[in-house]
């Protein structure tokens, strides 16, 4: 199956959810990350913050922040760029460019300190293998960045035993 027939596929699945159980399905993942060893151990996490289709992460990110750990986002910089900036709370967020929720701040660069990236995905493979939404934002930060522990996420319909791949998709170590 090529990654576009993919992607229609996993937008049908997601339909047949309503946002109460894709709320619901979604405490059991949280929970899990949560109390993944990776991150009980980590002081700074690269997160996201979740669209309505995705596994909900915001009262996670407030979990893990009043843990005393650092929380970075994604924010959407151009066509093809994105950079990071340190979660402050809620009310420090504004909507991006791709109708995501960004925090505003000063870039933060020091990304040898990043002890664990948790990256959403349209789908995931048995292999540790990503489908993204197409654009490759998350592959072209991650490329750099090999040391980084990354933990996918998604709903168990998103699971699939195999995603096509480019020398440019990122893999993933672990998928919750």
């Amino acid at each position: 199956m090529l990654k576009s027939e993919i992607r229609s596929e996993i937008r049908l699945r997601k339909r047949q959810f309503t946002p109460e159980r894709l709320r619901e399905l979604s405490l059991r993942i949280m929970q899990r990350l949560t109390e993944h060893p990776r991150i009980a151990a980590a002081k700074t996490v690269l997160m996201y913050y979740s669209l309505p289709d995705e596994p909900d992460t915001h009262d996670t990110i407030d979990r893990l922040a009043s843990m005393g750990k650092r929380i970075l986002l994604p924010v959407v910089t151009g066509e093809e760029t994105m950079i990071l900036r340190e979660y402050y709370g809620e009310k420090d967020l504004q909507k991006g460019s791709l109708s995501i929720m960004e925090p505003t701040g000063e870039p933060f660069t020091a990304y040898e300190e990043i002890d664990v990236a948790v990256i959403p995905g349209m789908a995931f493979d048995t292999n540790g293998n990503r489908l993204g939404r197409g654009r490759g934002y998350y592959d072209r930060f991650l490329r750099p960045l090999p040391y980084i522990y990354k933990i996918g996420v998604c709903f168990d319909f998103q699971k699939l035993s195999c995603i096509p791949t480019d020398e440019n998709d990122v893999r993933m170590q672990e998928i919750l």
